[in-house]
């Protein structure tokens, strides 16, 4: 078992060790260093790969470290057939991508860089899959964002990039403190902080009153990760990153995170109203809006980019619907949607290499030229249609079986995936077909069959579609039953395969294809169509983004120009109105004051000597002409306090404040005299006595604070602890020095670390102002003077 612990670790550490090695090997064997590169993501996906026979049985592999036993927080990972297919397809398809990578973005002076961020997007995205701790799980899921941020904004020279990055970073990061909220009330409803220990509280989640709150914070950080409606508005704009990322992005990493966690919480959230109302509305609103906007477009990426969206928002449907095959539905086109997608980005990207343009309206009769990845292209349509003998088609056909029934909800529900289905039909062959039939067309490169680098990932990818569907009894042993049952936490035996199955579902399938030959017929017609209803419909959520991200900008403008108008009397009326606040509202909201003390008979002469000098010293600062007379009769104030703790058995104390009075006399002094102040203080007689106020309000606050504390019951448990402690624990004999460097050392730190930058601080401003007067010297003799 240890082993197994250090070989997930060293897997899960590989991609962060692609990400060092990165700009290393590109400089050194330029785009072929990308078959060196793709050993690490290679390796972790064979040592992935050994764990299938052992998760088919129905096991699960644990294993970590704890990071805080006191807090049950720990470097936890969890393995079942979730999390293991995801792991697989992170790793596996990553592999194919730094190939591809290598080969579309030859010559570029940043290849290295940009494998840097690849490895490290796929090292987070590894972590959120395989995390089993809350707080590995959150911290996986925000490094997604970041990295993700990175890949998107890679072009960063342009400005649609740089916009692109920043908005994923917003929604999905944003989403992200939702999520974090949905796991804290997780951890408070269940007691628990792993994920694998969650899975058993379902009952206790469900029946707690915070249920439905927790429901939502969950739902918005899945939804914006998987960009459902409304917040599907930043994955299209994310093309402007390479289209490696973009295929990586939409196959199996960033945009099915969310997908991912609502299938593990599953067994924990699901079943409930709540659950299967939330879920198949939005997914399924999800699925029309991203096929309808698809057929809208002409960019090939942008085409495939909305029926991801419109996948994403079937499969989220599929986890909500609640039937019995719906999450064996959802698990299969997982898988099935991962190899086609990944595949057709890629093609998109070689035409785009290779032609200089993705405008489908531009493209045409490159069969000739690039006969290969036509191959490829036809080969993963044929499964993102959903037709035989590829994974697609048995997706589509649990699809159809699950969601088909006669009550009114399986109606309209299975209609709208009829709907989505047949467009996203139509989309996949306008994708392989537009650009390689018909006549030629020119293009601003003269096309040709792309280099090995570039249609090796795809055709892998088209390849496994094609024989996970031929050999479909070992595809559900290894993937699909596994996946199936840790979402339904349950065994699961997926049996569907090509062989012939007249019913229901496959009359569906038939009207599907039927409805997208039509669409695909009358294609210019149909894009046509929702360019104009897309009109008609406004600018959209993106174009709301943007208002709300200025108004964002605005309103941070005008609260910082009224709370920081520069002003340092305001600042400081402000804290002191607070803290008068702070010590007088809640003892008299709650009535917790104090008994008024007894004034004892047996005070001694030197102690009223003692309080006189206290009084003297503050008639001082009030009748005090000028600043430096305030700031010396002040002093006085804390050397009558020195005293006080001197005449009650504290010298060290007294010592000290002697020592500080002295030092903040004689440095406020400096500073007056150094920066040639108004000697006066010329305040109107109206802030003066809000002044006063304010200083009396603070005073008594204090006062009242301390008089309530010193009634309160005595308790000598930290007296008793530090004299007991001091000398075995710290070996000092002097507790008071004990406890200020050893027990509490770093927070005497921290008070040398104020006063040494309050010190520096004071001595830059002294220069400044030394150079000021210089340099006015210099110009103008007089301008001191005039200046002071």
């Amino acid at each position: 078992m240890a082993d197994v612990t250090a070989l997930t670790f060293l897997a899960l550490c590989l991609p962060l060790a692609g990400a060092l090695a990165a700009p290393f090997v590109i400089r050194v064997f330029g785009a072929n260093g990308a078959w060196l590169l793709a050993i690490a993501p290679l390796l972790a996906f064979l040592h992935f790969l050994r764990f299938v026979p052992v998760i088919a049985r129905g096991e699960a592999v644990a294993g970590g470290y704890a990071w805080v036993p006191s807090y049950d927080l720990s470097f936890s990972w969890f393995l079942d057939g979730l999390s293991l297919a995801f792991a697989l397809l992170i790793t596996g398809i990553g592999t194919l991508i730094v190939l591809y990578a290598g080969g579309y973005l030859r010559g570029h002076k940043d290849q290295g860089r940009f494998f840097s961020f690849i490895f490290l997007f796929m090292g987070a995205m590894l972590g959120v899959v395989v995390s089993d701790s809350f707080l590995m799980f959150f911290i996986f899921w925000e490094l997604t964002s970041i990295t993700s941020f990175l890949l998107i904004g890679f072009d960063h020279e342009r400005e649609a990039a740089r916009r692109a990055a920043l908005q994923a970073l917003v929604v999905t990061g944003g989403g992200g403190l939702f999520l974090l909220a949905g796991l804290l009330l997780l951890w408070n409803m269940s007691g628990v902080t792993q994920l694998s220990l969650l899975i058993g509280s379902g009952d206790v989640v469900r029946e707690s009153p915070l249920y439905l709150a927790a429901l939502i914070l969950v739902l918005v950080g899945a939804f914006t990760k998987s960009a459902q409606f409304p917040f599907h508005f930043w994955l299209p704009n994310a093309m402007e990153a390479p289209t490696p990322v973009s295929a990586y992005l939409h196959s199996a990493t960033m945009v099915k995170a969310g997908v991912y966690l609502l299938m593990r919480l599953n067994p924990v959230m699901g079943a409930t109203p709540a659950w299967e109302i939330l879920l198949p509305f939005f997914g399924g609103l999800t699925l029309v809006v991203g096929a309808v906007l698809a057929i809208g477009q002409t960019d090939l990426k942008l085409k495939l980019a909305y029926t991801t969206v419109s996948s994403l928002g079937l499969l989220v449907l599929l986890v909500g619907f609640g039937s019995e095959y719906a999450v064996e539905a959802a698990a299969l086109y997982l898988v099935a949607h991962s190899l086609f997608k990944g595949a057709l980005f890629m093609v998109a990207g070689i035409i785009d290499h290779e032609t200089g343009t993705r405008d489908i309206t531009r493209l045409g009769g490159l069969m000739r030229a690039m006969p290969l990845t036509a191959i490829i292209a036809l080969a993963a349509a044929f499964s993102m249609a959903g037709l035989p003998p590829f994974f697609g088609f048995l997706a589509k056909e649990e699809i159809y079986a699950a969601l088909a029934g006669s009550d009114i909800r399986a109606l309209t529900f299975t209609s709208i995936v009829v709907f989505g289905n047949a467009l996203m039909f139509a989309v996949a062959f306008a994708v392989a077909l537009k650009p390689f039939l018909g006549r030629s067309v020119e293009t601003p490169k003269h096309p040709h069959e792309a280099p090995v680098l570039l249609w090796l990932g795809p055709a892998i990818l088209a390849v496994l579609g094609f024989f996970a569907a031929v050999f479909s009894s070992s595809t559900h042993a290894a993937l699909s039953s596994p996946i199936s049952a840790a979402i339904r936490q349950s065994p699961v035996d997926i049996d569907i395969s090509l062989a012939p199955h007249i019913g229901l579902p496959l009359a569906l399938s038939v009207l599907t294809v039927l409805l997208g030959i039509g669409v695909y017929w009358q294609f210019a017609r149909a894009r046509s169509l929702m360019t104009v209803l897309l009109r008609a419909a406004g600018r959209g959520p993106d174009h709301g983004f943007d208002l709300a991200v200025s108004g964002l900008v605005r309103l941070a403008g005008r609260i910082t120009r009224f709370t920081q108008p520069g002003r340092l009397d305001i600042y400081v009326t402000c804290t002191f109105v607070c803290v008068a606040a702070i010590l007088l509202v809640p003892p008299i909201v709650y009535v917790e004051l104090p008994r008024l003390p007894v004034w004892p008979a047996d005070v001694r002469l030197h102690e009223w000597a003692v309080f006189l000098i206290a009084a003297v010293g503050l008639a001082g600062v009030l009748i005090a002409r000028d600043r430096l007379t305030a700031i010396v009769s002040l002093g006085i104030q804390g050397f009558a306090v020195s005293i006080i703790f001197l005449l009650f058995g504290a010298p060290d104390l007294s010592f000290t404040q002697f020592m500080v009075e002295t030092l903040s006399v004689v440095i406020l002094a400096l500073v007056m005299t150094r920066l040639r102040l108004v000697a006066a203080d010329r305040r109107p007689f109206g802030r003066r006595i809000f002044d006063g106020t304010l200083a009396l309000g603070c005073g008594l606050g204090f006062t009242l604070l301390l008089m309530r504390a010193t009634q309160m019951p005595f308790n000598d448990a930290l007296t008793a602890f530090f004299n007991t402690y001091s000398k075995s624990i710290a070996h000092g004999a002097n507790v008071v020095n004990v406890i200020i460097v050893d027990f509490r050392g770093t927070d005497t730190l921290g008070e040398i670390a104020v006063v040494a930058v309050t010190g520096l601080a004071i001595l830059a401003l002294i220069r400044i102002r030394a150079g000021t007067e210089r340099k006015l010297a210099a110009n103008d003799p007089h301008a001191i003077e005039a200046e002071g």
